[in-house]
């Protein structure tokens, strides 16, 4: 039900930006979030917004680099990736609630999302 784009091969330092949107029905959910994992790893939380676009959380390995924004007009949310490293490297995937919760314990949460895309991979390589 989410379509997750933007994904692709940079170097280390480079820039990327991810989109998500709904595929099919128009729906906003209200809590939008960005997942990541890593080959080998489990799946990890990276970013989270709430409807306004007021609040956000962040992991800790990617504060001050991501940014995370959601345009309700067009019903998408991003994912600004700056100063891409190798340890970024990973299939990322958007998710929705619609539950109106919104704190960080419950957004970085994977169990509290009903809605995810079909992950866009990140590589970042030199």
């Amino acid at each position: 039900q989410l379509q997750a784009s933007g994904g692709g091969l940079v170097q280390p330092g480079d820039s990327l930006r991810l989109s998500c949107a709904p595929s099919g029905r128009t729906f906003s959910p209200y809590l939008m979030g960005w997942f990541r994992r890593a080959p080998g790893k489990e799946r990890e939380f990276v970013a989270c917004i709430n409807w306004s676009g007021s609040t956000t959380y962040y992991a800790e390995s990617v504060k001050g680099r991501f940014t995370i924004s959601r345009d309700n007009t067009k019903n998408t949310v991003s994912l600004q990736m700056n100063s891409l490293k190798s340890e970024d490297t990973a299939v990322y995937f958007c998710a929705g609630a619609s539950s109106t919760v919104f704190s960080f314990n419950y957004c970085r949460d994977s169990g509290s999302y009903h809605y995810w895309g079909q992950g866009t991979q990140v590589t970042v390589s030199s």
